[in-house]
């Protein structure tokens, strides 16, 4: 499960790991990795399936609606700019930093991915202080059961830093070369 919270000193989960290789780092530069192996091995039937990024992607993605969704044109929140917020709605306690992949002026949606707090370090993000989680989109890893389409199940983003049990309905299941690809909506955290 990738946080690419940035806390070891690497950019990404998958650059920490690169390291363990080369001896660079030992697992305690790490705050989680002990840890997601354990919840890994002990939560597998606390969900259905694991949720992670779309092939080359940094983290899952979240499309998300501004309590204030005119806020998306008035900040002028394009495509690479940081967004920083708490997912409010659905019961999150933990503020998010995200990077935009596109965002609708007339809607105020914004579709992104969650990148940690170290990508906003350099950059300042623009507070939009809380927001709705609309849907959650990637591929499935099976813990417990199948995506079934129409279907409220339980599951884990694979970059949830809290290791907390997500639910949502089901609203589309591709299946793809790389996997089966998931559309989840109406989230809510338990």
């Amino acid at each position: 499960m990738d946080r690419n919270c940035g806390i070891c000193g690497c950019k990404t989960c998958q650059a920490f790991e690169k390291e363990l290789i080369y001896g660079n780092k030992v697992t305690l530069d790490c705050p989680f990795y002990e840890e997601q192996k354990l919840v890994q091995k002990l939560n597998g039937l606390d969900y259905d399936f694991l949720l992670h990024p779309l092939p080359n992607e940094l983290s899952v993605r979240k499309t998300i609606l501004p309590f204030r969704p005119d806020i998306t044109e008035r900040l002028g929140i394009v495509q690479g700019d940081l967004v920083l917020g708490r997912p409010a709605g659905a019961g999150c306690p933990v503020q998010h930093v995200l990077r935009v992949i596109s965002s609708d002026y007339i809607t105020g949606l914004i579709e992104c991915h969650v990148v940690g707090p170290q990508a906003s370090r350099n950059k300042l993000p623009y507070d939009i202080k809380a927001y709705h989680m609309h849907s959650f989109e990637g591929i499935v890893e099976v813990t417990k059961a199948e995506p079934l389409f129409g279907k409220r199940q339980r599951f884990l983003p694979a970059s949830c830093m809290m290791n907390i049990v997500h639910t949502a309905v089901v609203s589309m299941v591709l299946g793809k070369s790389y996997g089966t690809q998931v559309i989840l909506e109406d989230i809510r955290i338990l």
